[in-house]
Order: structure tokens, then C-alpha cells, then sequence
């Protein structure tokens, strides 16, 4: 019996096009572990930008400059890089140094997905310069953060809600079971772009989060991605 070409090709471009709907993961290799991050193409923008630092090599060798413990890291700043030195040991900015300004010189328009994109624990979202001085909420080239969040209970989670509502920003009945269930971070909803989440790594972020740090939330011990690898 002949194969059916038609039916042949049409196998052919549907399994193509299941590939091409497959979300984008990045994997991020830090000296504590490797945190794997999907990428949502609801935010497209933000999608392809992350695409392009990982493929660059332009989160490779820099630090989580800012961990606060039950709420998030932050790296991304172009600043923080570290060198290999001739002995092999990792030397990095000073702790007199103070990060977190750098900028590759770019800016992303916001992408602010709610209600499918939220500040729930794990979630990837677009550090940015405050309001008064970027009241458009337009979001870092570089710098990232990876939500971990705290956990919640109905009448702490209420008044969160609360204030959300005050602002025009819903919390839907998924939000809010999503929120009592695993934690997050429900008071940034609205104010900041989250473009994917933690597939694998969770308690490499748990860890990370709850190293000790400075005065100005930097680790005493240096966290450093070595290299975000696009999968």
C-alpha cells in the first residue's frame, strides 16, 4: 500500500508546529545550583530579550546582586560580572561597590499579562526603575528577579487584595488560590512584567534566597551565574 502524501505532509507540518509552540526554557547555572525558567510568549518582548542575553552570553559570570529572604533574587546587572582569575578563583566587584544600576543601555515597554501572569512564588519578571522616574513601567534590558515570596493566609492575603483593588487590579479566584497555596509576592500584580516561571530548581531558588547578606541585600558569599544556557 502507498503512503498517503498528503496525510504524510500534514504529519509533517503539525509535528513542526507542536515544536514551535513549545515554550522557550533557559536554564541558568549558578554556583548553587541550576534553576531551569520557561519562557511564556505572552510577552513576547521580553521573551526574545532573554532569549538574546542568554545567547550572548550577557548574564554569564554576573551575580545575584539583591536576595531578600521570603521575597526574591535579582541578577542581571552587567555590573556585578565577575573574572576568573590566573589561580582559578572568582574575583568580583567590591562590597564597597554598589550594584544594582547597571544597565546594557535598553529598555523593554511593559508586558503586564494579568490575570495569567502573576508574582506567584517562582515566577520570572523584569526588574525597572521606580515610578517617579519611570512612570510608563518600562523594564530593565538586563536585570531579572525570580519571585520566591512568602506564604499566605486568607486575612494577610485579603488585605493585599484590598489594597490591589484600590489600584484597579483584580485578583481573581485563581489568582487567589494560587497565592494561599504556594506563596508569591501578590503586591507587585500590575507594577512589574512577568514573562515565565521555574520549571525545575525550586530549591535552588529556597536556598539562594536564604543566604545571609549585607546591609544592601547583597550575599555576603557571592551567588554567581556562570551561564544561562538556552535549551
Amino acid at each position: 500500500m502507498k503512503p498517503n502524501i498528503f496525510l504524510l505532509f500534514l504529519s509533517i507540518a503539525l509535528s513542526a508546529g507542536a515544536k514551535k509552540l513549545r515554550p522557550q526554557v533557559v536554564r541558568l547555572e549558578t554556583t548553587m545550583g541550576t534553576i531551569r525558567v520557561e519562557l511564556s510568549d505572552e510577552t513576547p518582548r521580553h521573551r526574545d530579550n532573554f532569549l538574546k542575553l542568554a545567547r550572548e552570553g550577557l548574564l554569564d559570570s554576573t551575580l545575584f546582586h539583591r536576595v531578600i529572604r521570603d521575597f526574591m533574587i535579582q541578577g542581571g546587572d552587567p555590573n556585578s560580572r565577575v573574572h576568573r582569575q590566573a589561580d582559578g578563583t572568582l574575583a568580583s566587584p567590591s562590597h564597597e561597590r554598589p550594584l544594582g544600576e547597571g544597565s546594557i543601555g535598553t529598555t523593554l515597554p511593559a508586558e503586564i499579562r494579568l490575570p495569567w501572569l502573576y508574582h506567584v512564588r517562582g515566577a520570572l519578571a523584569a526588574a525597572r526603575e521606580p515610578d517617579e522616574v519611570n512612570p510608563e513601567m518600562r523594564s530593565s534590558g538586563s536585570q531579572f528577579y525570580i519571585v520566591y515570596g512568602k506564604s499566605w493566609g486568607e486575612n494577610s492575603l485579603g488585605k493585599v487584595r484590598g489594597m490591589l483593588d484600590e489600584q484597579g487590579i483584580e485578583m481573581n479566584r485563581d489568582m487567589w488560590n494560587d497565592y494561599l497555596q504556594r506563596g508569591g509576592a501578590p503586591h507587585l500584580d500590575g507594577a512589574y512584567t512577568v514573562f515565565g516561571r521555574v520549571v525545575e530548581g525550586m530549591k535552588v531558588l529556597k536556598a539562594i534566597q536564604a543566604v545571609a547578606t549585607d546591609g544592601a541585600d547583597r550575599p555576603l558569599e557571592d551567588v554567581v551565574l556562570l551561564r544561562a544556557v538556552v535549551e
